[in-house]
């Protein structure tokens, strides 16, 4: 029972372990995502600053266009595309930064979840670890108690012999007292027969 005990607090602390290294992990898979994030964040500021400045381009090249008349009528109309598409490309850009700064904000809270997850694993492992400890003291009280029962049996032997020899010499020394009273009693009788040989 003590070896079941000490074996599922072994096992116990590997999976703690295990745990404890896959949150770490995690965590540090989430750091590298939300850094990657953070940069995909600057790049796509840096794509509306873009642009921003393309947009600005197309309505000047625009309005020199119009000033141009009939001669800029060609280039204002590619000045419209790159203007719509400027603006495209900003509106996206601005989509791509929303979902990068939700996506941002879930990485964090993940993080912060799995180092949570990583405390408690830590605190699991501890736990295991004192119950481990606390089995081994179990054990080592147990086979102390073990040692002292068997010591207890052999004196209770030594003194289960003893008690059989004194019985023995008990039997011995009423069997040496019944000789000596018969004695006595014989030595009486014959002392009494020497009075009465004195009269």
């Amino acid at each position: 029972m003590r070896r079941q005990a000490s074996g599922l607090a072994d096992n116990a602390a590997e999976v703690a372990e295990q745990g404890g290294a896959a949150v770490q992990q995690m965590v540090e898979t989430m750091g590298a995502i939300s850094t990657n994030s953070t940069r995909i964040a600057e790049i796509t500021t840096l794509i509306e600053g873009i642009a921003f400045q393309t947009n600005i381009l197309a309505l000047n090249a625009a309005v020199e266009a119009a000033r141009a008349g009939e001669q800029g009528r060609g280039f204002a109309v590619v000045a419209g595309e790159v203007r719509s598409l400027a603006q495209r490309s900003s509106s996206a850009a601005k989509e791509i930064k929303d979902l990068i700064d939700t996506s941002v904000n879930t990485v964090r809270q993940g993080s912060a979840q799995a180092e949570d997850a990583g405390r408690t694993m830590s605190e699991i492992r501890q736990a295991v670890r004192r119950v481990s400890d606390i089995i081994g003291e179990i054990a080592a009280a147990s086979r102390e108690q073990s040692t002292g029962i068997e010591q207890v049996n052999q004196a209770v032997g030594q003194m289960d012999q003893a008690t059989q020899q004194n019985a023995a010499l008990v039997e011995q020394a009423a069997a040496a007292a019944q000789s000596l009273e018969e004695q006595s009693h014989k030595l009486r009788d014959t002392v009494a027969t020497f009075h009465v040989a004195g009269r």
